[in-house]
Formats: C-alpha cells, sequence, structure tokens
C-alpha cells in the first residue's frame, strides 16, 4: 500500500489495496491517513454495493440519512445524483455533513457509480490547516466560544432546495434539527484542533445574534478556504472517496450542465464533538 500527498496540506491518494479485500492492518492505516489528511482516494476499485456496505461496517454504525433519496436495494447508500436536465446540484457549496446533529457523523465513503464525460470534481479543505493559520488574537477569540447549527433553512419541506429543481429527488421533511459545538474541536484521534464551523449549517455563535456573529464568523470562514488548504478530486470510474467530517469541509463543484452523475453515499457514524 502505498500513499501519495494530493497537496501540501489536504489529502491522500491511497494505492495498492483492494477496498473490498483489505486486511485488518491496511485499514488500521487507511483510517488513520485519513484522520490525518482529511480524504482518501483510491482509484480502480471494483466496489459493488454489497462490498461498500461491508467496508462501511467495518468502521462501526452507518447514518441514514433523513433528506437523500436511499437506494431501495441498499437503504444504507444514499444516492446523491444530478440529471442531465437538473442544474442544481447535491452539496454545491462549501460545507461539512450533519453538523446540525447533536452527534455529528463521521465521515462518509462516496464511489463514483455514473460520471460525466468532464467536471464533477469535489474540493476538500482541511479544517486542521485553517485553524493553524489563525493569528493569534483570532484564536484567543474563539478558544471558548460555540455555535448553533441547523439544517432547517436548507432542507426542510420550504427550504432552500425546495426552490430548486433539486427539490423533487430531496426527500424534504420538517424535522426540527439544531446542535450545539464548540468552535475549536479537538480530533479524537489524532489531537489536532480543528475549526468546526461551515457556511452552510453554522448560524450564529452561542449568546449573539445572527448578526452579532456575522463579522467574526465570515472571517473564520474565509480563512477556511484558503487555496493553500485545499485538494482537489477528479472523479474517474472505479474511484473512492473516504473523508473525515470532523477534519474537512467539501463542496461539489457543478459544472457539468447537460450530464448525468450519480455517487453512493455511506454515512458513518460518529462521537460527540469535544474542545
Amino acid at each position: 500500500m502505498e500513499m501519495t500527498a494530493m497537496a501540501p496540506r489536504c489529502g491522500v491518494e491511497i494505492s495498492g489495496v483492494s477496498l473490498s479485500r483489505c486486511s485488518d492492518a491496511d485499514m488500521a492505516a487507511i483510517k488513520q491517513a485519513i484522520y490525518e489528511h482529511g480524504v482518501a482516494v483510491f482509484r480502480d476499485q471494483d466496489f459493488v454495493p454489497e462490498d461498500h456496505i461491508a467496508f462501511a461496517k467495518r468502521w462501526g454504525g452507518i447514518d441514514l440519512n433523513n433528506y437523500f433519496p436511499l437506494d431501495p436495494r441498499w437503504p444504507e447508500i444514499a444516492l446523491v445524483s444530478k440529471a442531465p436536465d437538473q442544474t442544481t446540484n447535491i452539496g454545491g457549496a462549501w460545507h461539512t455533513d450533519h453538523s446540525y446533529d447533536q452527534i455529528p457523523a463521521m465521515g462518509s465513503i462516496l464511489v463514483a457509480r455514473v460520471l460525466p464525460p468532464a467536471g464533477g470534481d469535489t474540493l476538500f479543505a482541511h479544517m486542521g490547516a485553517a485553524y493553524d493559520d489563525l493569528d493569534d488574537d483570532t484564536k484567543a477569540a474563539i478558544e471558548h466560544l460555540e455555535a448553533f447549527h441547523t439544517a432547517d433553512h436548507v432542507y426542510k419541506a420550504d427550504g432552500l432546495y425546495s426552490q430548486t429543481d433539486q427539490g423533487k429527488s430531496l426527500r424534504g421533511q420538517d424535522l426540527k434539527t439544531g446542535a450545539v459545538h464548540p468552535v475549536v474541536i479537538r480530533h479524537p484521534v489524532t489531537g489536532r484542533r480543528l475549526l468546526y464551523v461551515n457556511g452552510a449549517f453554522t448560524i450564529n455563535f452561542v449568546g449573539q445574534t445572527r448578526e452579532e456573529s456575522m463579522p467574526l464568523l465570515s472571517k473564520l470562514l474565509a480563512a477556511a478556504v484558503k487555496e493553500d488548504n485545499q485538494c482537489r478530486v477528479v472523479w474517474k470510474p472505479g474511484t473512492v472517496a473516504i473523508w473525515d467530517n470532523r477534519t474537512t469541509w467539501h463542496n461539489a463543484l457543478n459544472d457539468y450542465h447537460g450530464h448525468a452523475r450519480e455517487m453512493h453515499r455511506i454515512t458513518l457514524s460518529g462521537e460527540a464533538l469535544a474542545a
């Protein structure tokens, strides 16, 4: 098994291993690489849905997404798709998944199934690198801050997606979401300090209004996506990407209008976040 950095501060490509048949030692090394680098990419994988599910179970629990359509044959798998006639994609802005849950999902295993002839790449940004680059005054200002996260404005029946052509495929529901998390968390395995806010789901700092929160929150959101914090996953047939939601943000680029794209996603259960 060989590992090659995708960018100086984010992402690793792992070769010489079959995910459907990897040993326990390889599995441990893969997990550690993802915790450190944020996202790992595997090429030329023969990874049928049954393999996808079996591999995910080796991590622990599987979270079923309340909003994405699920594959009726394999309900553990969420379908992240865009039809040729749709103009909106799913995940087409910087975010980290499930930060609106009390115990956010650890990460996801995403498998390419149908790809456009070009485009549809996914960008990732490393939140450890983002935190490290903050100036000392900003680090002091956020040291003990907590922030409120919710998805109500995005996924509910009259939310943002309901106003797009993706609204018909998503399972818009009037579920009440909301969670408070530290603005700076410590990774439970690596111990690295990570910035934990995102533009999609972080609404305000605890004890402040949205308006009062925005100057500092905007500064943090801009710092998170500095170009040298990022890597790019270029999808090809047989590509699998696995990422850590605590360590990274991601952004699915919407630059392939007129073509279909379908990805199979399994979401991995997480644990409570701590500063």
